[in-house]
């Protein structure tokens, strides 16, 4: 898959597993392999891009006498991928047209 291509999916990929409920990137990880795979060194820029852009944000918990870096949502990051699902139909009409279906005519 093209990098640019798959960086942008990935982001979205990010959010959909939290939109299921917060999470942390080792878990994250595990989440995404049936669909896509993600290493920590892809994972944490995205997270960090994410955070920057307000789309999620952080807190701390202690998980076996270790502290854990959870990521939550923000309303800022489902409105994204509302966005991002709303326009669907415009990504599904390009494939058409760059694989010569329907909308190529």
């Amino acid at each position: 898959m093209n990098a640019q291509l798959k960086k942008g999916l990935l982001e979205f990929c990010v959010l959909a597993v939290l939109k299921k409920g917060d999470s942390y990137g080792y878990q994250m990880i595990k989440d995404m392999s049936h669909c896509i795979e993600i290493s920590e060194s892809t994972l944490y820029p995205i997270l960090k891009r994410l955070e920057q852009n307000n789309y999620v944000e952080t807190y701390s918990q202690e998980h076996n006498s270790r502290l854990r870096k959870y990521y939550r949502m923000t309303k800022n990051g489902r409105e994204h991928i509302a966005q991002f699902l709303a326009e669907w139909d415009q990504v599904m009409a390009i494939y058409d047209f760059i694989s010569g279906g329907q909308g190529n005519e």
